[in-house]
């Protein structure tokens, strides 16, 4: 069966707002001062790495994540918007025969309740996202995973999503991939993870992925 892999946060959703709430919450909970300009780089990698990035030292990282997710799992989640059309386009490729799966580096538990509450869930056969502990937060192995879960195959299967780390792990699992330039990443960043296609629009999304798996 053919296989559509989507990514969550700045694919179908514009999840930005509470994310960096969330992220601000957390650091000032751990002493830090709130996080300040362009945050666009924290929607998309898992908490880890951004948490890192920002100079929380390693023995404090599961505590900030800790309270990023009180946060998030209270207000951040509901903090997001769908993208304009994107019903539109699942409901397009559901018709065409398309497997569609949710893969996301957000924790599972708040991935499904994005998806519900924005009317995604009835247009995906599965849904895949991270640990608790952070296992499957990077897309490579969590590629790996749904693949093998859905019983998709890498030549009739496409990644879509907005950062570089969308579309790296897409082609380390043999996949081609979809560069959406609407969200978090911008068409630069795609085009040097080398998106096999990338699109501005959402409404653009059905007719890409049809053009690679035809």
């Amino acid at each position: 069966m053919k296989t559509v892999f989507l990514d969550l946060d700045g694919t179908l959703t514009d999840a930005g707002p509470g994310i960096l709430n969330s992220v601000s919450y957390a650091l000032e909970k751990v002493g830090f001062a709130p996080f300040e300009g362009d945050g666009s780089w924290m929607v998309g990698p898992p908490l880890w790495d951004s948490f890192r990035t920002l100079g929380v030292p390693e023995s404090r990282l599961d505590e900030a994540i800790k309270h990023y997710r009180v946060r998030y799992a209270d207000i951040g989640w509901l903090e997001n918007s769908l993208y304009h059309g994107i019903l539109q386009q699942l409901s397009c490729l559901k018709s065409q025969g398309y497997q569609l799966c949710i893969a996301t580096s957000t924790h599972i538990i708040y991935a499904r309740k994005i998806t519900k509450h924005f009317g995604i869930t009835k247009f995906v056969d599965y849904e895949f996202g991270s640990k608790s502990d952070g296992r499957l937060a990077d897309k490579t192995s969590l590629i790996n995973y749904a693949m093998t879960q859905c019983n998709a195959n890498a030549e009739n299967s496409v990644m879509v999503g907005d950062r570089h780390f969308d579309i790296i792990g897409a082609r380390n699992n043999g996949l081609r991939s979809v560069g959406v330039t609407y969200g978090y990443g911008g068409y630069q960043e795609l085009e040097e993870a080398v998106a096999t296609k990338i699109i501005s629009e959402p409404t653009d999304i059905s007719n890409a992925v049809s053009i690679l798996l035809r």
